[in-house]
């Protein structure tokens, strides 16, 4: 018996009125025969003419972009960036919209996410709805915040710099990112060839003058000379191991944060925002109020950011126990943190290192996990340690909004959440929720 080949509606267009905004940058719409469309560069309440990218005659929903608005919204503005658009660049989701709207669709998010994953209104989690700009980003409808101190190019086959279009591998050729940090825009990267090369990213730290470039040769490709129009060191990632290593110059950039200098090695983890470290550290410390003495875990701690923080609060009778998976990372908590004799940092997964460690209460707990969350089984764990205070620190509302729900299977509640617009023009937020005991 032959299948039935499944007909790809790619390319289809339909009139649709645009409905309202759900997580990853788009709107949701549904055409005159019910079928949902995620449609990007739209706005609730728009009339568009969305044109399918991906989806066939079975699937649940299609991706579409709006390429004619017919009725347009007050919140749209004409994008700023010439790179914005329907099959163009993917880095940014609402170039379209004005600053102000971008932060009440992100907060719409986040409460759509806390309701349907969690339970929670935003009243019930200590929230007063508000999504809030870092210092210096609340910029007229026009202005493009420069606020991207890591952005990674992919080359192209003739080795070009560009963005990646969304949800794609081809390569969006650009001279300028208008949401990149002065100090990566000065590199000139966009303005040379890099023959051999897959990706070029450039890091300019925001605590220092220090510049990095991490290379990605393609199969065989040897590296190319590097002069850029600024100093910076080079480091090159390797076929065999996927590792980093140091080219040349240094093989780390300096930032700073709480008024502490961070050693960040090998292009590690470090908030892109140049006003995140301390805007998340300061929400952090101000919703668990460390006491001197006090025990305290930080966990998926990279390199120190929160145990630097804690440890600096609870003095000298405080202990401070750091997890993290990445290697170099833990070379780099261990170094920053030296001077703090009560600061113990572990590698491994928190998962595997946290029951090893025979810790069975603590007073405080921050953690940050990645995009995926932290999940029900190390929660769990979290739950049985006695914390008089936790603080979560997500960027991600949907798995945020799924480990508050089992917190709160294990005897927490959300006493604030406080969300901040760190990523302009995309669709991305970070949250801090800090919970305590419900009884």
């Amino acid at each position: 018996m032959q299948n039935t080949p499944v007909s790809s509606l790619v390319g289809a267009e339909y009139e649709v009125e645009v409905g309202p905004v759900a997580h990853g940058g788009h709107c949701i719409a549904r055409t005159e025969e019910g079928r949902v469309l995620f449609v990007r560069h739209a706005l609730p309440g728009e009339r568009v003419l969305a044109r399918v990218t991906e989806g066939e005659e079975t699937s649940r929903f299609l991706r579409a972009d709006a390429v004619e608005i017919l009725d347009a919204s007050k919140d749209r503005i004409a994008a700023p960036c010439p790179f914005a658009g329907p099959g163009k660049c993917g880095g940014c989701d609402w170039q379209h919209a004005k600053p102000g709207a971008q932060r009440r669709l992100k907060g719409e998010v986040v409460a759509e996410q806390l309701k349907r994953l969690a339970g929670l209104t935003p009243e019930e989690a200590g929230w007063d709805g508000t999504v809030v700009p870092a210092e210096g980003d609340k910029l007229p409808s026009g202005e493009v915040p420069q606020w991207r101190t890591r952005v990674q190019y992919a080359i192209d086959a003739e080795g070009r710099a560009g963005l990646r279009r969304h949800r794609s591998h081809e390569v969006e050729v650009v001279d300028h990112c208008m949401i990149a940090a002065p100090g990566v825009s000065e590199l000139g990267i966009e303005s040379r060839t890099w023959e051999g090369m897959a990706s070029v990213e450039a890091i300019a730290a925001s605590g220092s003058q220090d510049r990095q470039v991490i290379l990605t040769p393609r199969p065989g490709a040897r590296l190319p000379l590097v002069e850029l129009d600024k100093p910076v060191s080079v480091l090159r990632v390797e076929e065999k191991d996927g590792g980093v290593h140091r080219v040349h110059g240094r093989p780390f950039v300096r930032e700073r944060a709480d008024e502490r200098t961070y050693r960040v090695g090998n292009g590690g983890f470090w908030q892109v925002h140049p006003k995140a470290a301390d805007t998340l550290m300061r929400a952090v410390m101000q919703g668990l109020l460390p006491r001197k003495g006090e025990t305290a875990l930080d966990l998926y701690c990279g390199v120190g950011l929160f145990a630097g923080a804690l440890a600096d609060r609870l003095g000298e009778q405080g202990a401070v126990l750091g997890i993290e998976s990445g290697k170099r990372a833990v070379e780099d908590a261990r170094h920053n943190l030296a001077d703090f004799p009560r600061v113990r940092i572990e590698q491994g997964k928190v998962e595997s290192v946290l029951p090893r460690t025979g810790i069975t209460d603590v007073d405080l707990i921050v953690l940050d996990p990645p995009r995926a969350g932290a999940g029900k089984q190390t929660v769990q764990r979290l739950t049985t340690l006695s914390a008089r205070r936790i603080a979560y620190v997500a960027c991600d509302p949907a798995a945020l909004a799924r480990d508050l729900a089992y917190f709160m299977e294990g005897g927490y509640r959300v006493r604030t959440l406080r969300v901040f617009d760190l990523f302009p023009m995309t669709h991305h937020v970070e949250c801090v929720a800090i919970l305590e005991p419900a009884k």
